[in-house]
């Protein structure tokens, strides 16, 4: 039997997101009434431009005063797309007080001071519900949370960000330069007017910490996550991924140590085999590969941004939100059990693609590979070419540990016969 009184939604921003919730909340409340088992109402929507039009969303429930809507006492689920540190940390808190449970895409606070607002969602009897927040209409947090929460995840990798992906997807299928390939996916509306927090890797590391942090049970805060830009990325670095079968991503990596007694969290561009899931992601599609004990190998794939693709993730935490409201019970909460220690990226070992500038003349090779030798990374294949006096070497190398590659760089740049390091790539998915 359906409750006839309505559940009140008190919406924070109503941006690209927002106004698509609101959209989604409006055409189809009756379906949504019908899951749920209770109408649900959009009781107030905050903005920072009141004045802007905003199709569909009546103006008596447009306000510039979020505090004042969040501490109303009538709203039963506050859902949060404005973004950033603050104000959302404050109103999301303010609304736990408040008795309502939040639904929120905000990547970065929740990376940055998600312990903050578990913990005040706990001490308040509510719900914190982030599905937006990781990979779009993905479902991936709720899997992680619930569908695989009697198993044991190793390792989760994934393209987290689509447009660092399409801009690397151009480069591979075209031949573009990084400033080309970043025009066309401005042009296109995939890249911000300002594209660092994408393209330096921020973006995913954000997102990298909060899939560590439910993967392996642990607390993984942004500042744990080693994080390597794509601008150095080039024409040269596609080529030799080719000649070694691979193509190159931007990848978050979420791994648990072989002794299971620390875990590593890490963003940067890698080259990963094309026989891997990952390399047929193409434009700016998102995806993640799960690797646990029992399930196996698991992949997870969609569109991980825009309006409508990010809102349906939203309207599904608010679904299961606002049952858990007539229910009078809550979802999963912070899972940090564990306790394991985040190791330094120096502890990451993995294997490496070396491209180095070097004098045409005898005896290079031996130095060189004298030099890795000494610092304990194994080579596996060599290639040269060299052509009036200057030579290109390009070395790939078994798994070996970061601390060990980067002291095996510093020497090598010391070597007169080396004219410089061109690239250093890390190899994946194999």
């Amino acid at each position: 039997m359906m409750r006839t009184r309505p559940l009140k939604v008190a919406l924070l921003g109503c941006g690209v997101v927002g106004s698509e919730v609101a959209r989604i909340m409006t055409t189809h409340a009756d379906d949504l009434a019908a899951r749920i088992g209770a109408p649900v109402e959009l009781a107030g929507v905050a903005v920072r431009r009141p004045d802007k039009v905003r199709g569909g969303i009546p103006a008596e429930l447009i306000t510039t005063d979020a505090t004042a809507l969040v501490k109303r006492g009538d709203i039963d689920v506050v859902v949060e797309v404005i973004g950033g540190i603050e104000p959302a940390r404050s109103l999301i808190t303010t609304a736990f007080e408040h008795g309502a449970s939040v639904v929120s895409a905000n990547k970065a606070l929740l990376a940055q001071d998600g312990a903050t607002l578990y913990a005040a969602a706990e001490q308040h009897g509510q719900d914190l519900y982030y599905e937006a927040a990781v990979a779009g209409a993905i479902p991936l947090i709720r899997p992680l949370r619930e569908s695989l929460a009697g198993d044991k995840i190793n390792r989760v990798m994934g393209i987290v960000n689509g447009t660092t992906n399409f801009i690397l997807d151009k480069m591979d299928n075209s031949g573009a330069g990084y400033s080309e390939a970043l025009d066309e996916a401005t042009a296109l509306g995939y890249a911000e007017a300002d594209p660092t927090a994408d393209v330096e890797g921020f973006d995913a590391a954000a997102k990298a910490a909060i899939l560590a942090g439910i993967a392996f049970h642990t607390r993984v805060r942004l500042d744990d996550v080693y994080r390597e830009g794509m601008t150095e990325v080039t024409a040269a670095d596609f080529a030799s991924a080719k000649q070694m079968g691979c193509t190159i991503k931007l990848l978050a990596i979420c791994e648990r140590a072989a002794d299971g007694e620390s875990v590593t969290a890490r963003v940067h561009p890698a080259m990963i085999p094309l026989t891997h899931p990952l390399a047929s992601v193409r434009e700016a599609y998102n995806a993640v590969f799960v690797e646990a004990d029992a399930a196996g190998q698991l992949m997870f794939y969609g569109p991980g941004a825009g309006g409508a693709p990010t809102a349906s993730a939203v309207l599904g935490d608010l679904v299961a939100v606002c049952r858990n409201k007539l229910n009078e019970a809550t979802g999963p909460g912070e899972s940090a059990y564990t306790q394991l220690p985040v190791s330094p990226m120096g502890d990451v070992v993995t294997r490496y693609h070396i491209s180095l500038d070097v004098a045409d003349k005898p005896g290079v090779l031996a130095q060189v590979a004298t030099v890795f030798a000494e610092h304990g990374v194994s080579i596996d294949t060599v290639r040269q070419q060299g052509k009036d006096g200057e030579a290109s070497l390009v070395v790939v190398t078994h798994r070996a540990p970061d601390a060990a590659l980067s002291g095996t760089v510093e020497a090598l740049r010391k070597l007169d016969t080396v004219r410089g390091v061109a690239s250093i790539m890390r190899v994946e998915g194999e």
